[in-house]
């Protein structure tokens, strides 16, 4: 598993039940799809905005009863009518989606969480949709796992995502809020200079500690959801803070060295699945 571009969702895993593999592919090829209009390529923002916005028709056509021409989203409207997921959840990834073509800083931590709250949580909902899990406990901490997610991307990517939008104005994304670079004396050229120092060693130690606790606050879920699902929420938290231990293995260093996993980190993760370590 890599923590990135929606790898991080348990498509057609051998850990989730035969019956929830069709909708939870369904929803996988939805988000991949519109996550990839937003980023791939070399479309102009106004093409990319309007790409998304006729996914945002798909889904008013789901609404209205109606059958979309398109197979990802007639596919997903076969999900939503047999399992009676909420659009407005979809909604929300198409919002975020859309902001990530416009929108390329954050001013702080409450700007991004919101972010996260549409481009990751509803993830996790959905997936919670389909084991008919609704409790007020089980989606904060669905949420927190997500976000936490969303979050371990953005600090393994900080050099792939100034590429991105450059020609935004400013250009590239940063998602390390602006209120967190100030306070740690970081600068946007220093990121683009690629200069890992003393300060942002200690802004990223900061980033990791704050992301691997949200994680961790999400961790009784993996372990109170039944079955397959528990076990297959357990290896992708167990991942996520594998990424972030990679990250502090390469001194913070994520512009020459981005954090993935490989093959000899999957013993590691299933006996921390395993011992909820």
């Amino acid at each position: 598993m890599s923590v990135d571009h929606y790898e991080n969702f348990p498509v057609a895993s051998v850990l989730m039940p035969p019956a929830l593999r069709e909708p939870v592919s369904a929803l996988y090829w939805f988000a991949r799809h519109a996550d990839d209009i937003a980023d791939e390529g070399d479309a102009a923002p106004e093409a990319r905005l309007a790409a998304l916005e006729n996914c945002r028709a798909q889904l008013r056509i789901i609404e209205q009863g109606g059958m979309p021409d398109d197979p990802i989203h007639a596919r997903l409207a076969r999900a939503v009518r047999a399992w009676s997921l909420p659009l407005p959840l979809l909604h929300d990834l198409l919002d975020a989606f859309a902001q990530d073509v416009v929108k390329t800083r954050y001013a702080d931590d409450a700007e991004l969480r919101d972010y996260c709250r549409r481009s990751a949580d509803p993830i996790g909902r959905l997936l919670l949709c389909l084991y008919r899990v609704d409790d007020a406990t089980s989606l904060a901490q669905s949420d927190a796992i997500c976000s936490a997610l969303q979050v371990i991307n953005h600090w393994q990517d900080v050099a792939i995502d100034l590429k991105k939008n450059p020609d935004g104005i400013p250009p590239g994304r940063i998602y390390i809020p602006l209120d967190t670079l100030a306070r740690f004396g970081v600068t946007e050229s220093q990121l683009r200079e690629a200069r890992c120092d003393d300060a942002f060693r200690a802004m990223m130690k900061h980033l990791v500690d704050e992301a691997r606790a949200l994680m961790r606050s999400g961790l009784p879920l993996t372990r109170r959801l039944p079955g397959r699902l528990g076990w297959e929420l357990r290896l992708i938290v167990q991942g996520g803070l594998r990424i972030l231990q990679r990250i502090e293995q390469v001194d913070y260093d994520v512009f020459r060295h981005r954090p993935k996993l490989g093959r000899t980190d999957w013993p590691l993760i299933l006996f921390r699945a395993l011992t909820d370590r």
